[in-house]
């Protein structure tokens, strides 16, 4: 294969400041083609492309498209974008980020990892480990792997791992030697009516893989026998786990592995991403001391510092009412006096449909405050009355009398936490919007 088998290419990414379409560009400009993009504000990831060369226009403008450009766009570009509609005025050839990703999975072996949760930690880990036991592999992930410091590299081994995106179906596009998936739930209603609907997308996805790896009892319709994993249960099962604050123990196949991250779901990921090395050529004895070293993948169960008043504060990306559970319950074996919970749901649609779950959920933390919904690409007037009120409401009625505060607004939820928060409290922002922007403000202070 060639050194720069895009050289000559030129293309231009309309949000180019997100966490997958940077990983896309960074990957791009590793296999030799021009990239240019622009995106609405400034981010980490704008930044990570900037350090490679490439200056991302903040704002949209027709004038920022080349004239020669494939432009690469994702589901979260309105059909009015300026640039958009610039690009097919013009008759330049507009490519959906699945399809360049599917194109970037035939060009090495590729070791995808999909799931309703745990995806891009799973791939962190396979990607992590690979690296650690000098692969050099490529990676495209939605979150920064702490230990490598960036979201997407080429590398010059033989494997590539991508994070597989169910949301819009892209993931169909891809062509994994090694398909990986995590779990499946029901998850993006504007996408899925039914769980079957997403069932059926998982084994569509999975299906020719020639190999699957998914967990013990899911069983995909139409998928052939797969590698399985599980605690206590499955082709590579979890025994004599032990959970501890801030991480876990236990042995799989007679193999120590100690993870830095806490919780029973970090442990599925991690038997995951051991599985998927396996299938690489790593072998479980050469892997699993690699994930000693891994602190995790940017936006989960990111710690953030204390506040000015002792509360440690954390930050994690969970947005699923299955997430939220499990952040939570890894959360208390840190032990805290109290664990207080600030929630932004995040779609107007999923809070629509899940609020309830929400609030039960949330329920598990002795305090608990809820935020206006972040709405993403949706619009409010599509969703009238929904509200994060609506989770509020439902965290309030599983509570048992513990505190639920409705704080719509950023600003009035800092205020409140600054009175409120003590020496011995744990802080958890939870969602996928903007409320990481809240741990950074009210921690730091060590």
């Amino acid at each position: 294969m060639s050194d720069a088998p895009w050289g000559g290419r030129r293309l231009h990414f309309i949000g180019i400041g997100g966490a997958g379409m940077s990983g896309l560009a960074i990957v791009a400009l590793g296999l030799g083609a021009r990239v240019s993009g622009s995106d609405r504000a400034d981010s980490p990831y704008a930044e990570r492309v900037r350090e490679l060369g490439v200056e991302p226009v903040i704002g949209h403008d027709p004038a920022n498209l080349p004239d020669d450009a494939e432009v690469v766009v994702s589901t979260a570009i309105a059909e009015d974008n300026p640039e958009l509609a610039a690009a097919r005025d013009r008759g330049l050839r507009i490519l959906h980020r699945g399809e360049l990703l599917g194109e970037v999975s035939r060009l090495k072996r590729c070791l995808a990892v999909a799931g309703t949760h745990g995806k891009t930690t799973t791939a962190s880990m396979v990607a992590h480990a690979l690296v650690a036991s000098g692969r050099k592999p490529g990676y495209l992930i939605g979150g920064e792997v702490r230990s490598t410091g960036t979201n997407a590299s080429w590398g010059q081994g033989d494997w590539v791992v991508i994070e597989a995106d169910e949301s819009d179906r892209s993931f169909l596009r891809l062509e994994p030697d090694v398909a990986v998936v995590t779990n499946v739930e029901l998850d993006h209603h504007s996408t899925y009516r039914t769980l079957t609907e997403v069932q059926q997308a998982f084994a569509d996805f999975a299906g020719p893989a020639p190999t699957v790896i998914e967990p013990a009892g899911l069983e995909l319709e139409g998928v052939p026998p797969a590698v399985t994993f599980g605690i206590d249960t499955g082709t590579l099962a979890a025994r004599e786990l032990e959970l501890r604050p801030a991480g876990t123990s236990f042995k799989v196949e007679d193999t120590p592995v100690e993870l830095r991250v806490p919780g029973r779901h970090n442990v599925l990921n991690a038997l995951a991403a051991l599985a998927a090395c396996r299938e690489a050529g790593v072998g479980i004895s050469e892997a699993a001391p690699t994930l000693a070293d891994f602190t995790g993948a940017a936006r989960r169960f990111e710690p953030h510092g204390r506040t000015v008043s002792g509360a440690l504060v954390y930050d994690d990306y969970a947005h699923h009412p299955t997430e939220v559970r499990a952040t939570l319950e890894a959360a208390r074996t840190l032990e805290p006096e109290r664990l207080v919970a600030v929630f932004q749901p995040h779609l107007y649609s999923r809070t629509k449909h899940l609020a309830r779950e929400f609030g039960r959920a949330l329920a598990l933390a002795d305090v608990v405050v809820v935020t206006d919904i972040y709405p993403a690409r949706e619009n409010a007037e599509d969703f009238p009355g929904v509200t994060g009120w609506l989770v509020a409401g439902a965290a309030a009625s599983a509570a048992h009398g513990r505190p639920v505060y409705w704080l719509p607004g950023m600003d009035e939820a800092e205020a409140f936490l600054r009175g409120e928060l003590r020496e011995g409290d744990l802080l958890l922002t939870l969602g996928a919007g903007d409320v990481n922007e809240l741990a950074k403000r009210l921690g730091g202070a060590e």
